[in-house]
Formats: structure tokens, sequence, C-alpha cells
């Protein structure tokens, strides 16, 4: 079964106005478009465009939590039952960032469940502002890019790396009107042993956050004096190594100044996707998403511990416990090996989801003029899943119904209609469980 599902994006204040309704061909709110949520996933979830389609329910939340087996399947919704109660796994977003999100990192499966039940036990409400935990879920992210470029905060450096960035800063120092070496030395002197980012990264938000903060104050206020100076250089003609970083900064240091976040951010990985590239982003992995325009494909979990760029609660302790400190390249996604011309696979190995992205341009029909045969492109369900056209318009067939797909149109797909086959011309991101 074919079921049409829309929603409304969220106007969080970090948001792109406009970006998502142009994307889809809507018409603009006027307000910040920040997400749209397509699934079940009680925070926003999906609203039914014809009630009468699913025995009158108005939300594919509703209809899961009254027919799990008619619209997850027998098998996801008794899976799915035994591990925490009847629920879609995954959560499919159109996500537009005009300023930076906050730094984070997201529990695994095993914390999340544990640390659940330890705040219901402490009598924490569910919507307390200084709970860490709404559900016992992990929440594990992928996130393709749609605009040129999506930038991204994602997973620590090495030392070494860290160390050559400070090496810049030093020389910019020295060569400054007014230099304060002993601000970067607060910093390095922490950064030794296999401990080092963890006791660093503690010091930073512990001592930057209501603490004794007048070292942690002066070495943000110096490095994000000395990005302004990098800035200054570059406009004479200098070469500045890190200049990409160090504008970083003065972003950072423009949306949340003073913010600790800011000197974390020179420890972590600063990536610019371009079109069609993914990152991956596991349990423990701290990152933020900087500016740009992508799909997020996520499980379905609000379990998020924030480690600054924030005025909201961070919990330093349980961040720590949950952060990965091992350094680490960027954590690229790519296409899985079975995919194919038109059908690329991201398939990050976890039963929760996977995103698959068809494209079909009008020469792939085999004629130049485009009037040839029309592009069919195919795919398995891994179970349920839902498709989102972003371009263009498609014919999906599946074993028992079908559905026409155009730029803007969204659809649940119930597991029975098995492989699925797309016909048309244009783009199409569809998400469905791990296999």
């Amino acid at each position: 079964m074919f079921v049409g599902i829309t929603n409304t994006p969220r106007d969080y204040a970090w948001g792109s106005a406009g970006a998502i309704s142009e994307l889809l061909g809507r018409s603009s709110s006027g307000r910040a478009e920040a997400e749209l949520w397509l699934g079940a996933h009680a925070g926003s979830p999906s609203v039914i465009a014809d009630p009468s389609q699913v025995g009158g329910f108005g939300t594919l939340a509703e209809w899961i939590a009254h027919e799990p087996q008619a619209a997850l399947g027998a098998e996801l919704a008794a899976s799915t039952a035994v591990s925490g109660g009847v629920r879609l796994p995954f959560l499919l977003k159109v996500l537009a960032a005009a300023t930076p999100l906050s730094l984070q990192a997201h529990p695994s499966s095993a914390r999340a469940a544990a640390a659940f039940e330890l705040e219901n036990a402490a009598g924490i409400p569910l919507d307390a502002p200084d709970r860490n935990y709404r559900d016992p879920f992990h929440k594990p992210e992928l996130i393709f890019a749609l605009s040129d470029t999506f930038d991204a905060l994602c997973g620590f450096r090495t030392i070494a790396e860290i160390h050559r960035i400070l090496a810049e800063l030093r020389a910019l120092d020295i060569a400054s009107p007014d230099p304060q070496a002993a601000a970067l030395d607060a910093l390095e002197n922490r950064l030794v042993g296999s401990a080092g980012l963890h006791d660093v990264v503690e010091w930073l938000l512990r001592d930057g956050r209501g603490g004794d903060s007048g070292e942690v104050s002066w070495l943000v206020e110096r490095v994000v004096a000395l990005a302004e100076f990098a800035a200054y250089l570059t406009e004479g003609g200098a070469i500045v190594s890190y200049a990409r970083e160090l504008e970083t900064v003065r972003t950072l240091a423009a949306a949340y100044p003073g913010d600790p976040g800011i000197v974390i951010s020179l420890l972590l990985n600063r990536v610019a996707l371009k079109r069609g590239e993914a990152l991956y982003l596991p349990s423990g992995n701290i990152h933020a998403y900087l500016s740009g325009l992508g799909i997020e494909l996520m499980a379905a979990s609000d379990n998020v511990l924030r480690g600054g760029l924030t005025p909201k609660h961070i919990d330093v302790d349980e961040l720590l416990d949950v952060l990965d400190f091992s350094p680490i390249p960027v954590p690229y996604l790519g296409p899985t090996e079975d995919s194919v011309a038109g059908v690329s696979v991201f398939r990050p190995g976890i039963p929760d989801f996977e995103l698959v992205h068809i494209q079909a341009d009008a020469t792939d029909a085999g004629s130049s003029a485009g009037d040839g045969p029309v592009p069919m492109r195919q795919v398995t369900l891994g179970g349920p899943g839902i498709a989102l056209c972003t371009s263009g318009g498609f014919l999906v067939a599946g074993a028992a119904s079908s559905v026409v797909l155009k730029r803007g149109d969204s659809v649940y797909i119930t597991p029975e209609e098995g492989t699925l086959t797309f016909a048309g011309v244009g783009e199409v991101f569809l998400a469905t469980t791990g296999t």
C-alpha cells in the first residue's frame, strides 16, 4: 500500500527561510524552515493525506499504534514490540541550516535503555529541560548533501593535527600586535597523554560553563581574536594555514559569543560535503551541522547530549561518558557495492535504516532528445519505506499497487509492496529499514 503523507517544516531559529519549500516546489511559509519530518515520531508525526485509506487515522503514528501489522508488517511489528514498543525505527528529514546547530552526540542502544529507566526511576519528567533521555533508543544518523556544499564538524582529529593547528595559532599570536602565548599554553598543557582529548573537553565545558571560567574565557577570546587577525592577514594577501577552521571559529563566535564550543571546533574534523556525498554519525560521535541543505536519516529517537554552541542544558558527566574520543578521519559513507547506475544505496550496517538515492535523466532512456523509453529503476524494500520526490516525477509500482510521485510528494510504503519499480525522470529519496 502507498499512503500519501505530508508535514509542515519545523521553524527552529537556525533554519533557512524558504529553503525546504523551494526544494519541494511549495509556497514559502515566510518563516525559518529548519526540518521537515517524515515518519511516525511523536515530536512531529506525518499527516496522512487521505485518512479513509487507513481506517480514518489522521497521522502515521496513530495508524502504526493501532494497526501495527498492517502498517509495519508482521515481522517489524513483532520485533519492535519486544525492543521497547511498536514503532517505525527510522525518521527521514529534510534539513536546512542557515546557522550552526549545537555540538552534540547520541548514546548507544544499551546506554539509552539503561539511562532512560534511571531517569524514570528518579522521577524526572520526560519534558524536563535537564532530562537527557526522552526514550530508550539510540540515534545514529546520516546526512546526504543536497546543496552544492554542506558544512559540518564531525569526530575528533588526531592529537598531531590539533598540535599543528595550535602551532598556526601560536604563529599568529607572535605576529599579532599583542601576543598572549599563555592563553594557548592553558590548552596545550592539557592536551597530553592518552586522555588528552577527554581532559581538554572536560575542562572547556566544566570551567567554561559556570565554573572557574577565567582561563577558558581568556582562551576563547584569544582564539577568536587570532581568527579575526588571520582574516585581516588573508585580505592582505597572506597565506594562512587552516583558514577554513579559523573561518569556522569566526562563524561560531558570531552565533555563540564566548561559548567554549568555539575552541572545541578546532579539535574536530571540519568537512564540506559536495552534493551527493554523505556522512554517517554513529553513537558517540560528536558533531555539529554548520550550514547547508540535506537529507537526514536517523533512528527515531530524541536522545541528544549537547556539548556546546547552545544555551540549552549540558550534562558534562553524561556527555563525557558517551563520547568516543578516538581520533577518526571524516566519516564519509559511500554507496554500497550493490548500487547500480541511477540507484545509490547508503547502508551504514544497522537494522534501523538505509537510504536509497534514485536519479534518472531523460537521456537515460536511450534518447538524447528524451523521447525514448521511460527510464526505470528498481529497489527492493527491506521493510516499510518512505519515499520523497525532490524533482521530476515517477510512476512507482510495487507488488500490490502503484502511485504517481511528483516533486514535493511523499508516501509511506508498506512492506508487502516488495520490489519497487520507479519509472520516470527526476530524483527520489527512499528510506527503509536496514538489511
